[in-house]
């Protein structure tokens, strides 16, 4: 039994997958409190749904693409079942975590967007460095920026780590309304880093405060 915040067909806003549509399985339950959090009615907001029933409510949106997100997916038990029904029916399955939970028993397949929490997060402290060492080619690893002293800390991150050699991008994405795109991305080009500058698409398209999207 999955505790279920939200399903809805949008457009994805982030990561490589940015524009396509896709169903988005939001679970409820999260244990950071990241100070720039825009989903904190995940927090609590939800309902019971067994994984048949998150399963059929996908089918019948009829999209390739799904996305399981929160809140913090990984801390319900039935996430893992969810994700192989959802791989077995053909879609493709793409989870956003927060990287302070292990990603390794995550399903073959599964397209993992894990974030790396910046000092500016207040949650930097609960990152989970051995999630590094389970990262793939298909992976994904995003780090939200909220200043100067937090993207240091993600290219430095980025450098020691070798990221853009070993996942399939790596995202740093500005904390919208805080911090600049454009002085986000001259630092990027001046440290020539082998990065994705990420913006959050959906809140261009309808309002930040939307949710749904």
């Amino acid at each position: 039994m999955l505790t279920v915040n939200e399903i809805f067909h949008s457009i994805q806003g982030e990561s490589t997958y940015a524009g396509r549509p896709c169903v988005f399985v939001r679970l409820t339950a999260c244990d950071l409190r990241c100070r720039w959090c825009d989903t904190t009615y995940a927090f609590h907001e939800g309902r019971k749904m067994s994984v048949d029933e998150v399963v059929a409510d996908v089918e019948a949106r009829g999209c390739p693409t799904v996305e399981v997100t929160g809140g913090e997916p990984l801390l319900q038990a039935d996430v893992y079942p969810l994700m192989q029904r959802l791989l077995d029916s053909g879609k493709t399955v793409l989870i956003e975590t927060g990287g302070h939970r292990s990603i390794a028993n995550v399903p073959a397949g599964v397209i993992r967007i894990m974030d790396v929490k910046c000092p500016g997060s207040g949650e930097s402290a609960k990152n989970d460095w051995s999630n590094l060492a389970h990262l793939t080619k298909t992976d994904e690893v995003k780090f939200v920026i909220a200043d100067r002293a937090d993207y240091e800390y993600a290219r430095d991150i980025v450098q020691r780590e070798n990221l853009p050699s070993r996942v399939n991008a790596v995202l740093f994405s500005p904390v919208h309304g805080e911090l600049d795109a454009k002085l986000l991305s001259e630092w990027v080009i001046a440290d020539r880093l082998d990065v994705r500058v990420q913006l959050q698409v959906h809140k261009y398209i309808w309002s930040p405060e939307t949710r749904g999207v």
